[in-house]
């Protein structure tokens, strides 16, 4: 099993102490720091994959990092204020994520474009009609913007979430769009025309910061084009 650990609080990074030999895959980009040893080959996983990631808009290489001759160092720093937890997927227990959920994993897992088959789900989900799924056996590492809140469905049970705060689930669970009802309600609620509706057997990670939702209430206390265009004069003097 992968050595780690997650340190940071808020501001997270995931440090990974590879024995000699091992390997740790993350898309262009994703490494923070490293040991001297660790050694960096980029693949593009085959050719579907290579299209499907393209495709997604993903990065359309991942890079592998081993142990080189001893055990190494390396760490993978949050893109976001939030949280990063790690997941150990099994045969069968895969987990499907938000497109910029993805942080790291062991070698040995498939990082896969995850359509989702009902087309209401992708259209108005709230992360878009592509998703990730990682299956095999091993450890990934799973980025959430904010808080993360889990909960263990039960078969046939049923949480509702606002879009856009799904992180990830299970592959066991189902996704579908329910419309919020009442005209009032969609015009006047300020929620929004649709919510996401997860139905278990599996767990559910909920984020409670997207960055899309955070970037929009920031907006308003952004400068306008025309006050950041303007020049400004400092006079030094003659000295």
């Amino acid at each position: 099993m992968l050595k780690f650990e997650i340190e940071g609080g808020n501001l997270p990074v995931v440090i990974c102490y590879p024995d000699t030999g091992e390997s740790i895959m993350c898309e262009g980009g994703a490494m923070s720091w490293m040991s001297p040893n660790m050694k960096m080959l980029t693949t593009s996983g085959g050719i579907g994959k290579f299209f499907g990631r393209m495709f997604s808009g993903e990065s359309l290489f991942l890079n592998e990092y081993i142990a080189d001759g001893a055990p190494g160092t390396i760490a993978f720093a949050s893109s976001f204020p939030g949280s990063i937890i790690p997941y150990h997927v099994t045969r069968g227990n895969g987990i499907i994520i938000q497109k910029s959920g993805f942080l790291a994993m062991e070698k040995g897992l498939d990082l896969s474009v995850h359509f989702q088959r009902r087309f209401g789900a992708g259209f108005f989900g709230g992360e878009g009609f592509i998703l990730q799924k990682v299956s095999g056996e091993g450890l990934v590492f799973i980025e959430i913007d904010g808080y993360c809140k889990e909960y263990e469905l039960r078969a046939g049970e049923s949480i509702i979430i606002d879009t856009g705060h799904l992180a990830a689930m299970s592959e066991s669970c189902t996704m579908e769009i329910q419309t919020v009802k009442g005209i009032k309600n969609k015009l006047l609620g300020g929620e929004g025309f649709f919510n996401t509706r997860i139905t278990g057997p599996g767990k559910v990670y909920i984020q409670t910061m997207p960055v899309a939702k955070t970037a929009e209430a920031l907006i308003p206390y952004l400068p306008t084009r025309d006050s950041g265009d303007r020049d400004i004069n400092i006079d030094f003097g003659n000295n």
